[in-house]
């Protein structure tokens, strides 16, 4: 990626404000919200207690099989574990009819799960029907 295209990624998604909502003491989390901040993003999170997190992931429809351990959300979409900011940037400007993305489970070398061991994983896009196409592949 040249360095202009670069800058103009990082000032298109410093206009974004991402909520993210996680558990407390959820180091991996904590690992995402720096992954997003280093890319240009605003991050506000909160804490929340297990039972309020199933609400939040119910109310955005988020399922089981596509869940993570965090929520967060930006430009009306969801955005569910831990999808590489680059993903988020690409959603937000092609404005899909969707209702957001999704990192299911907690793969290894994705945004605030680095360390050996690192794995290849999906980025689903999550229709607003609940079905999900592949995204991204990493």
């Amino acid at each position: 990626m040249s360095a202009a295209v670069s800058v103009l990624s990082a000032t298109a998604a410093a206009a974004q404000t991402v909520a993210v909502f996680k558990d407390a003491g959820c180091g991996c989390c904590g690992g995402w919200i720096a992954h997003m901040q280093q890319n240009g993003f605003s991050v506000d999170a909160a804490n929340v207690e297990p039972e309020r997190m199933q609400q939040v992931k119910s109310r955005a429809g988020i399922s089981s099989d596509i869940a993570s351990c965090h929520t967060a959300f930006v430009e009306g979409y969801f955005v569910e574990g831990h999808v590489p900011a680059e993903d988020v940037e690409r959603l937000i400007s092609q404005r899909p009819d969707a209702a957001g993305l999704a990192a299911p489970g907690m793969p290894l070398g994705s945004p605030g799960m680095e360390g050996s061991g690192a794995q290849r994983y999906q980025v689903l896009l999550v229709l607003k029907d609940g079905t999900t196409e592949v995204f991204a592949v990493h």
